[in-house]
């Protein structure tokens, strides 16, 4: 765990564009997997390359967002527009409240335009679906990270593409199940 938290010290951009690239990309290999009931490539080696470069690129925003809404929850309970005493739970929720109904809309947007681009066509469908995952998966999930020490979020955020591809590639079988 050292190592780990010595890498994520050192490089904290690269670190988060790595761990997002191998567990983003996974997540989206996954909820194929499980959609599909099989295992295969899901995409071709030049899509998963450009999938990981586009992981890549949303960790590097994430990174800088995790900061950015830390800071702006500190800040306004300092100047007394929030209460002054968060807990650990309170701060925590606080920040991932804020992120993912400011920057999660900008976040999921932007990642349907780099698969769009990926994928040579454009493909919307669905987006509402991804929106209101912000409320039901991210805003718990990011409370979860939030109460970790720093050098620990962006490791458990990437955990959470991971897992939250597989709850999608779940929820994909059990409803194409249901019209097969």
């Amino acid at each position: 765990m050292d190592a780990y938290v010595s890498f994520v010290r050192a490089w904290p951009l690269t670190s988060a564009a790595l761990q997002f690239a191998v567990l983003g990309t996974l997540g989206e290999a996954a909820a194929a997997w499980l959609r599909e009931r099989r295992f295969f490539a899901p995409f071709p080696a030049r899509a998963a390359l450009l999938k990981a470069l586009g992981w890549s690129a949303l960790a590097v925003c994430i990174k800088y967002a995790f900061a950015g809404f830390t800071a702006f929850v500190a800040g306004l309970s300092a100047k007394g527009l929030l209460p002054a005493q968060l807990g650990p739970f309170a701060f925590a929720f606080a920040v991932s409240l804020s992120m993912n109904l400011q920057f999660g809309p900008f976040l999921v947007i932007a990642h349907r335009l780099i698969d769009n681009g990926i994928d040579g066509r454009r493909n919307w469908a669905g987006l509402d679906r991804a929106l209101l995952s912000l409320l039901w998966f991210w805003v718990p999930a990011h409370t979860v990270t939030f109460m970790l020490p720093e050098d620990l979020r962006i490791g458990l955020a990437a955990i959470w593409s991971l897992a939250l591809g597989i709850i999608l590639g779940f929820y994909g079988a059990r409803s194409a199940g249901r019209t097969a």
